[in-house]
Formats: structure tokens, sequence, C-alpha cells
């Protein structure tokens, strides 16, 4: 009985290396047939053809000339003085010092910390608002297109502008805010003129560009089928079901995009530079932002290199930070699975 089961054993063995060859071999073959196959002659493009690639080019040559000269040869120049003592005029090698002392600057962490704050606050506040101000403006109405201009309009306002335009908003004697706090009896608020509201006021003005969410999750909430909304209203779900079960999901490709993209406008955020006391630091380094230490580091010290090293350090953390939101984005939903 023994003696059975190892011949049949053995057969088995014998038949599967028999057909682990014989694949071996058709896929030998078909690979010689592959190379032997005689290769296409290249189809040559007609003068109209030729005519439109070089059209082509030449409308996407100011892009291309733009990202060559603004942001590949910037990038390659930082990297290249991060490893070097520069202050615009002399250059001397510095191996990985500008990196090292990075992590012995204490100002890197406080900075890194205000920046880690207004991140986590900033973040899920506007994300949130502006996805129940998309909401509002969703349903159609006699002047829904004049709140929808009226809420994006901030967007388009230019960035100098609107910080002058904060700082003068925040003002503790002439500021408009203040103003009515006292016309009904409160005492004025100090915004950025002490360091414990600045943080508050910062994310307070952080609203102001909500309008730009607000467009895409429109667009999200336009490409939801109706067909789902009438189908669960058939079924008997009421509107926060409707919202929690068909919203919510069909318009998850949006919200991890924007959380992605508010993750890196976040953390390099530099804005206070505008408004803020003490050239974008404000009171006792409250508004101190990580974005605002590399400014420092290489207008008002003149450590470019070091500010370089402090760029490259912060596009690390941000490409890590990218990776794992990419990583965990499981409960994304497409249409198409």
């Amino acid at each position: 009985m023994e003696t059975t089961t190892a011949t049949a054993k053995k057969e088995s063995s014998l038949s599967k290396a028999k057909e682990w060859a014989k694949g071996l071999f058709l896929r030998k073959k078909g690979a010689e047939a592959i190379e032997r196959r005689p290769k296409q002659p290249k189809r040559k493009m007609s003068r109209m053809q030729k005519r439109e690639e070089i059209a082509g080019w030449i409308f996407c040559s100011p892009l291309l000339i733009g990202l060559l000269l603004f942001t590949f040869v910037p990038m390659f120049c930082s990297l290249f003085w991060s490893f070097y003592h520069f202050d615009g005029f002399t250059l001397a090698p510095a191996g990985l010092y500008n990196f090292v002392h990075a992590f012995q600057d204490e100002e890197v962490g406080q900075s890194a910390l205000n920046t880690l704050i207004y991140a986590c606050v900033n973040i899920p506040l506007n994300l949130v608002l502006s996805y129940f101000l998309a909401l509002l403006v969703n349903n159609a109405h006699k002047f829904t297109r004049v709140f929808r201009v009226l809420f994006y309009l901030p967007v388009v306002i230019p960035a100098v502008v609107s910080g002058l335009l904060w700082k003068d908003i925040f003002d503790p004697t002439f500021g408009i805010f203040n103003k009515i706090l006292n016309s009904i009896g409160l005492p004025s608020f100090p915004f950025f003129q002490e360091a414990s509201t600045s943080m508050f006021s910062l994310i307070l003005m952080g609203c102001w560009g909500i309008g730009g969410g607000m467009i895409l999750w429109l667009s999200a909430f336009k490409n939801i089928p109706k067909d789902l909304y009438e189908s669960a209203k058939v079924d008997g779900a009421n509107a926060f079901q409707r919202f929690a079960n068909i919203t919510i999901p069909m318009s998850t490709p949006i919200i991890f995009f924007n959380l992605v993209t508010s993750v890196i406008g976040s953390l390099q955020y530099n804005g206070t530079l505008i408004f803020a006391p003490r050239s974008g630091r404000g009171y006792d380094n409250s508004l101190y932002l990580y974005g605002v230490k590399i400014y420092w580091e290489a207008m008002k010290s003149g450590n470019i290199g070091y500010a370089s090293a402090l760029s490259w350090l912060l596009c690390i953390v941000i490409s890590i930070l990218t990776f794992i939101l990419f990583k965990t984005s499981k409960w994304v939903f497409y249409g198409g699975e």
C-alpha cells in the first residue's frame, strides 16, 4: 500500500514537472515569435498633423517655460544651497550641517508647533463650513446664483489685498468688528494685538476663503445621480438618511481632494507676513509659523542655505503625509467601483 502511494506521488510530481517544462517552452516560443515579428513601419505624419503638433507645443510653451524657470530651477537651486552656507553672495560647503541644525533650533520647534495647531483647527473647520455652505446654495431658488457669486468673491481677491483688508477690519481702535462690539456694549477684542488671541484671529480670517471649497462641493453634488435620491424617497428615507447614505459617500472623492490640498496649503502657509505684527511673527511669536520661519531665515537673517534646508524638510513632511493619506483612502468611493 505504501509502495502504491509513493508511486502515485512520484507520478504526480513528474506530471507537474512536465507541465511546467511545457509551459516554459511555450512561453519561450511565444517570446521568440514576438521578436521575429517584423516591426511595423512608423507612420509618417501629414503636413496638417505636423502643423497641429507644432501649434500645440507653441501654446504649451509658456506653461513649460514657466514651470522650468520658476519651479524646477529654483527647486534644484534650493537643494544645492541646502548643503552650503550661502548668504546670497558667498558659498561655503556645509555638508549636512543645515539639516542637523534644524533639529537643534528651538525656533523650528516652536514654528512647527504653531503650524500644527493652525493646521489641525483650520483644515477640518474650513472643510465642514465650505461643505455646509455648498449644501445651502445647492438648492435651486430665486437668489441661488447671487449667493454663489457673493460667497465666491473673496476667493478672487488677491492675497495681499485681503491681508491688508483684514488688518484694517481687526484694528483694535478703528476696526469694524470692534465698532460693532462697542455699539452693543461689549469691550474691544485685541485680535492680533495680543498673543493669546492671535491664533484664533488667524483661524477666523481663514474662513474668508471657504467659497473656493464651496465650488468644488457643488461640482460633486451635481454629479450625484438624482435617481438615487428618488429611489431613497420611495424606500422611505428621510432627508438626513439621504444626506448620510447618498450625499456624503458620493462626494468622498472631492472630500479627499480638498483634504490633501488643505494639508499641503496649511503646512506651508505664510500669509501672516502681510498683516501680523513683527513681520508676520506676531506678539511673543504667537504666529511664528514654519513658512514664516523660512522667510525670516532667508530674507531677514540672510541664511539662504539654512532656509533651503528647512524648505526641503517641509517638502519631505508634506510628501509623507500625502503618501499616508493616499494609502488610507479606502473610504473614498468612486462611481466606477
